[in-house]
């Protein structure tokens, strides 16, 4: 298991326990089953921010990835290069994806407007990779070390122990998912949302403005997308490879269903849970592998997802 692809939290988990002492075969599958089910969470909150965006236009936004690294550049700036405190730096970089959001939505998204699926898939195939080199010319290429939003005091739950910031992410994501579906189902904006999202040509004749709705949603999913930056850079180190984080997340929102919150939220954790029980007896490699197979299987017999919705075409 101890291979040059064995995961961080393998290597500070043995650090903390020491070498020298032995777990049982049970205990060891416990320990990776809740490293994985919380590894989950931060997928599922990546995942909410795909999902957001395709029930709102029906477009799978490539730039999630891109969006996740600005904003965990903007954290880093404001709180490591400014000395910023830790949650006014955290607010800003919230708020700055929120206003790149509305420009993106008003400027390039909004005249594509009728256009096809594609050249707005397209579109966001471009901002990514106008975001990409942006970052990269502002801040290069090196790696930095991000200071992380929760306390890195490791769980200990008898034999086994959980780090402390796969926990505390854990914890994060799941009272952010927890907001999300609470805004969904009681607050007016979020039934709002609901109801465009459902049958936006109802909802138009209802008096309801479908722009502002999708500019709402792709602002919330920015939001998403900077918290699970923020927490993933504080873990696993902050580059412009973060970007590519969201690209491993397609087996979660395939597996899920595209347009489907519960999806992610289960998908999320079914796929962490895999990737970590995986990793902790087989190495690192297998997680490239092992989670697409799944996800291949299982659509041979469900191509929507487990919880998406299901098309029928009369011919």
């Amino acid at each position: 298991m101890k291979s040059a692809a064995t995961p961080k939290w393998c290597v500070l988990i043995s650090a903390m326990r020491g070498a020298d002492h032995p777990m049982s075969s049970f205990y060891e599958f416990m320990e990776f089953s809740l490293l994985g089910l919380f590894s989950g969470g931060v997928l599922a909150l990546i995942g909410l921010s795909f999902v957001l965006v395709y029930k709102g236009t029906r477009v799978i936004n490539f730039a999630t990835g891109d969006v996740m690294m600005l904003g965990a550049y903007l954290y880093y700036t404001c709180h490591v290069v400014l000395g910023w405190p830790l949650l006014i730096a955290f607010a800003l970089s919230i708020i700055g994806i929120a206003v790149l959001a509305f420009i993106i939505e008003r400027s390039v998204l909004r005249p594509l407007s009728g256009q096809s699926v594609i050249s707005v898939l397209m579109a966001t195939i471009g901002i990514s990779a106008v975001l990409h080199g942006l970052t990269e010319v502002v801040w290069g290429s090196d790696t930095h070390s991000t200071p992380s939003l929760l306390p890195r005091m490791p769980l200990n739950l008898g034999e086994i122990l959980i780090p402390g910031y796969v926990f505390g992410n854990f914890i994060l994501a799941a009272a952010l998912i927890t907001a999300f579906l609470l805004f969904f189902r009681y607050s007016r904006t979020g039934v709002t949302l609901r109801a465009v999202a459902n049958d936006p040509v109802t909802a138009c004749t209802m008096g309801i403005d479908i722009r502002n709705a999708q500019r709402l949603t792709w602002m919330l999913a920015g939001l998403s997308g900077t918290v699970a930056g923020v927490l993933v850079a504080a873990t696993a180190g902050l580059s412009p490879l973060l970007a590519t984080t969201a690209l491993g997340v397609f087996a979660v929102i395939i597996l899920g269903g595209l347009d489907s919150i519960i999806g992610a939220i289960i998908a999320g954790l079914v796929i962490g849970w895999l990737d970590g029980v995986m990793v902790g007896y087989m190495g690192g490699k297998v997680r490239e592998v092992v989670p697409y197979i799944v996800v291949l299987t299982i659509l041979v017999f469900r191509p929507y997802g487990l919880f998406g919705t299901r098309t029928i075409e009369r011919l």
